[in-house]
């Protein structure tokens, strides 16, 4: 615990309980507490004074992040109402069980005294397993959009965005949209200033809001420009199922010419040749991890049969994907 006054001491402006799950992700919940950290003193000296966390647990044993770095808890779960805010920090998508059931007892306590709860990286997942994100909206990483939908049938997930404020859930991607979610809640408790200074200190340009479109797209289409960005998380999340280009426009309340201008202004691309190439690079990672068939490969990557699909890799790469896949063991 940093240096100063401990928790449920002080007149601190904002305290945080976090919940680490198993095999938790260090980055998102790194990112997040060294917000409140910097947030919370002069400079860097760290001391609790306008912002206080702390790391609690049903059992004081050590928790292992998915990296192998292991975290000594700070103190027990005990009384949900004594932060401001509760935090689950989720991790590897193959860890994610249901909580030990003194877990969901204190979140749903919290839930009941209508303490926020929030949930990094794959949090969203823990807190929807303890059933406590019915009817809310939830952001997950453009990473685990499909496996969000094959565990969690009926809720959508929010892939398109940073983070997500949805009354008193707030979800997010992970990674580093943990310190723009941290941001915004020091700037609506503790101050602008002290957020951005944090930020700074972190070499993090601006805070960004939670609107912001999710990074991951192929490097031939990366851009700052929003929009764009949006659109190309849509084609994304939809490789196996393509959406049309009206589809894509009516989601993002644009017309479809003004996305198509938009495309060729700051790609040099169509929005149809983007999302095909998209595809393609899809397909390539797919054979570069799996052995399935060209025909499952094409059914994954959203072509209609595998001939088409041969026809447009052959065009994009100048080879067949079989004579590609063949060069990936020399």
């Amino acid at each position: 615990m940093a240096e100063g006054l401990q928790p449920g001491t002080t007149n601190a402006r904002l305290s945080v309980g976090f919940i680490l799950a198993k095999r938790f992700t260090l980055s998102a919940f790194a990112s997040f507490v060294d917000v409140l950290r910097l947030s919370a003193d002069e400079g860097d000296r760290s001391r609790q004074i306008l912002c206080q966390w702390e790391f609690i647990s049903s059992t004081m044993d050590p928790v292992v992040s998915s990296c192998g770095i292991s975290l000594q808890p700070d103190g027990r779960l005990g009384d949900p109402t004594r932060f401001d805010y509760i935090v689950v920090v989720g991790g590897l998508i193959d860890e994610i069980d249901t909580l030990d059931p003194s877990y969901i007892a204190f979140l749903t306590r919290a839930a009941d005294a209508k303490i926020p709860l929030v949930g990094l990286c794959t949090g969203g997942f823990i807190l929807h397993k303890a059933g406590l994100m019915s009817g809310y909206r939830c952001c997950v990483s453009w990473f685990h959009h499909d496996d969000f939908l094959y565990q969690f049938d009926g809720l959508k997930p929010v892939s398109d965005q940073i983070f997500v404020v949805d009354q008193d859930r707030l979800t997010c991607s992970g990674g580093i949209s943990s310190a723009h979610l941290a941001a915004y809640i020091v700037e609506k408790h503790v101050g602008i200033a002290q957020a951005r200074k944090s930020l700074r200190i972190m070499i993090i340009d601006e805070a960004m809001a939670g609107d912001r479109a999710q990074p991951g797209i192929p490097l031939e289409l990366t851009t700052s420009d929003d929009l764009v960005q949006r659109a190309l998380h849509f084609m994304q999340q939809n490789m196996d199922n393509p959406l049309t280009i009206d589809n894509i426009a009516q989601k993002l309340d644009v017309g479809r010419r003004k996305l198509e201008r938009r495309f060729q202004s700051i790609l040099g691309m169509s929005p149809a040749e983007a999302d095909k190439l998209m595809r393609i690079e899809h397909a390539k990672q797919i054979m570069c991890t799996t052995k399935r068939t060209i025909s499952q490969i094409a059914a994954d990557a959203g072509f209609c049969d595998a001939s088409h699909f041969i026809r447009v890799f052959k065009e994009r790469n100048g080879e067949t994907p079989s004579a590609f896949r063949n060069t990936l063991g020399d």
